[in-house]
């Protein structure tokens, strides 16, 4: 479903909640509390019809709310409780475009540009908003890898030293990276790290979770860490490329060119969209890039997202802006 059709199928907010409550309760509505089906739904009118600010528009903008009849519960909900969207004073229907603009934006888009594009009140909103979205996008548990696995490694942000004035450089962040070469029943993925250093006791730990013990073939570059980073059991199978000689093995297929091409569209994004991000947020932005390269050939990108949103538990604001 791209932006075109989220604008003609979803022109309210009562489109949007009936769409919500089909894809979170497909056998009927159940209370989010207690699992009772039995419920009523609470009538809101959306113009005020008393007192002295009667014929403006009500505060009380859901109008899809229900409560549980069970003597026990009683709770008052609606399609959003207990999601992402929760407690949320966005319209959905903003929502819906920014989930079509984002899961479709190659190179990604930023907080900014939503806040122009959808009208959004500040730009703090249109930025915990898209945070929400990216929350969504986590993969909790995530297959390993098969077949031949590339592994790289590259570094985000710090800056070079201005010419004539000694500097010492602002640090960069190392991202490690392993993609799955694609086969003709199967497309390849790739898993984003932002990892504190390159050291064998922090690369070894998350190659031995992510890469399948049976895979076909691992190929690295000529680090030496990878020696000591890729256990036993996978050294038979350990190919590596002297980068300072050649990018391909001559006469065979090991090259690290596909996981470094990830790299590639990784910095466009974070350089063309974003222009620079927090470190502290960095692991967001690389789970927003992983997801949708990884999500590349899903036939609705925007139906599966939108579950996973359903799916996924609240974020509040001072969760995203807690420190470290």
């Amino acid at each position: 479903m791209n932006l075109i059709d989220v604008t003609q199928n979803f022109k309210s907010d009562d489109d949007c909640l009936a769409y919500l409550e089909g894809m979170r309760w497909p056998d009927g509505i159940r209370c989010p509390t207690c699992g009772c089906d039995q419920i009523s739904k609470i009538t809101r009118k959306n113009i005020i019809t008393r007192g002295p600010n009667k014929g403006q528009p009500s505060k009380n903008k859901r109008t899809r709310v229900y409560q549980c009849l069970e003597p026990t519960c009683k709770a008052q909900f609606s399609a959003t409780n207990g999601t992402i969207f929760n407690d949320s004073h966005l319209p959905l229907t903003k929502w819906f475009m920014a989930l079509a603009i984002i899961v479709d934006a190659k190179k990604s888009i930023s907080a900014k540009q939503l806040q122009q594009h959808l009208g959004i009140g500040s730009y703090r909103t249109a930025w915990y908003m898209a945070h929400r979205i990216r929350k969504s996008m986590v993969d909790s548990d995530p297959m390993p890898m098969t077949g031949v696995v590339e592994i790289d490694e590259t570094y985000i942000g710090g800056t070079a030293i201005r010419r004539f004035k000694a500097k010492p450089r602002a640090p960069k962040e190392m991202v490690l990276a392993m993609r799955e070469r694609g086969t003709k029943d199967k497309a390849g993925r790739v898993r984003f790290f932002h990892v504190p250093n390159g050291k064998r006791v922090t690369l070894q730990p998350i190659i031995d979770a992510h890469v399948d013990p049976w895979a076909k073939r691992i190929i690295t570059d000529n680090s030496s860490v990878y020696d000591f980073a890729i256990n036993e059991h996978h050294k038979k199978n350990h190919r590596k490329v002297n980068h300072a000689t050649e990018w391909v093995v001559p006469g065979s297929k090991i090259h690290t060119n596909t996981v470094e091409s990830s790299f590639s569209l990784l910095k466009r994004g974070l350089i063309g969209s974003f222009h620079r991000v927090s470190i502290k947020h960095l692991h967001r932005y690389l789970t927003e890039f992983e997801y949708r390269f990884n999500a590349r050939k899903a036939a609705d990108r925007f139906n599966m997202t939108l579950t996973n949103m359903l799916g996924a538990t609240p974020m509040p604001y001072v969760d995203l802006t807690a420190g470290e």
